[in-house]
């Protein structure tokens, strides 16, 4: 039997703070750009209504494994639930037993949003100062908060499904003390933006290729699945760069890089990986001018990165609550 510390979101959140959280994203990618990390392929299931089950294994030197299984619901919205709900576990690095189950949402809320914040480091011009987020919910609110934290933002503007009713950009702007408004549409939002998340579960393109200005870096969070195209082949066609979390991974999962390859319009070999560029082995971006495009699908790492810190700070704080198995 193993003594486990279970966490909550409530114990996650108390440790795991933005800015740890991406430090442990930058750690995550290095790793990766480094050949330093194990990754077992992604697992999808799909479900009625557009439902999707996942699963992550992985680990970092010096940690145990860690794996993530849970599943995106897109219906939850209407039922005032979260659409991503998932349980993080983790090894003892050493004899393999359990030693920490974690509440996942928090965990993939967070670090997430810093994966994009550290891609966008890396891949966005260095005075991005106008952002655009098409998606309000928690995920597009998020990524506000982070690409905050890597740029210098002076100008935010939301695309939200009902813009009339949508309180969450006087919220983000009390909370950031930026200016935050929303647009009548989602081309309104990003024609004149520098950089761009997508934070949607969209089937269809909700960004156009036609509407990116020069110099833009588009950073798609929420094509994730075969299935998901947050923008269209034009994007892709008329980004200088096509950067991917992993590309074996991208390559089979990654909704509008899986459309360009199998149309003839992108080879696998022009998607880039983010790690290196993160371990300083590679270049982000060859001009100021450029278009640069991020698929982010997730990858296991990320959880494994993020897990490790949320553990350690919770065994030195007295957080959580040790259970025997």
């Amino acid at each position: 039997m193993a003594d486990v510390l279970l966490l909550s979101a409530a114990d996650v959140r108390a440790v795991f703070d933005l800015r740890a959280a991406i430090a442990s994203q930058r750690a995550a990618f290095g790793a990766l750009g480094r050949k330093e990390a194990r990754l077992a392929p992604r697992v999808l299931l799909d479900g009625p209504g557009g439902d999707v089950a996942f699963c992550y294994v992985s680990r970092l030197p010096g940690t145990g494994a860690v794996s993530k299984f849970g599943s995106v619901n897109p219906g939850n919205a209407a039922r005032g639930l979260p659409t991503v709900a998932a349980l993080v576990t983790v090894q003892d690095p050493v004899d393999g037993r359990p030693i920490a189950i974690i509440e996942g949402d928090a965990v993939t809320t967070l670090r997430t949003s810093a994966a994009s914040a550290v891609a966008a480091d890396h891949l966005a011009v260095p005075d991005a100062s106008r952002l655009a987020v098409i998606g309000c919910g928690v995920q597009g609110r998020a990524h506000v908060r982070a690409m905050a934290e890597v740029r210098p933002i002076g100008r935010v503007t939301l695309a939200c499904r009902n813009p009339e009713s949508c309180g969450v950009a006087a919220e983000l702007a009390a909370e950031l003390d930026l200016p935050v408004g929303t647009a009548a549409s989602a081309r309104e939002a990003v024609e004149d933006a520098q950089i761009v998340v997508t934070a949607t579960t969209s089937r269809e393109p909700v960004v156009l290729g036609a509407w990116l200005r020069p110099g833009c870096t588009v950073l798609s969070v929420g094509s994730f699945a075969p299935d998901r195209a947050e923008v269209d082949d034009a994007v892709i066609t008329g980004a200088a760069a096509v950067v991917v979390d992993h590309v074996p991974t991208a390559l089979e999962h990654a909704g509008p890089v899986v459309a360009a390859v199998r149309a003839g319009h992108l080879s696998p070999e022009q998607v880039r990986p983010l790690g290196p560029v993160v371990a300083g082995l590679a270049a982000g971006r060859e001009s100021g001018g450029d278009v640069v495009f991020y698929n982010s699908v997730g990858v296991g790492v990320q959880d494994t990165a993020a897990a490790s810190v949320i553990v350690e700070r919770a065994r030195e704080t007295g957080v959580g609550r040790v259970v025997e198995l």
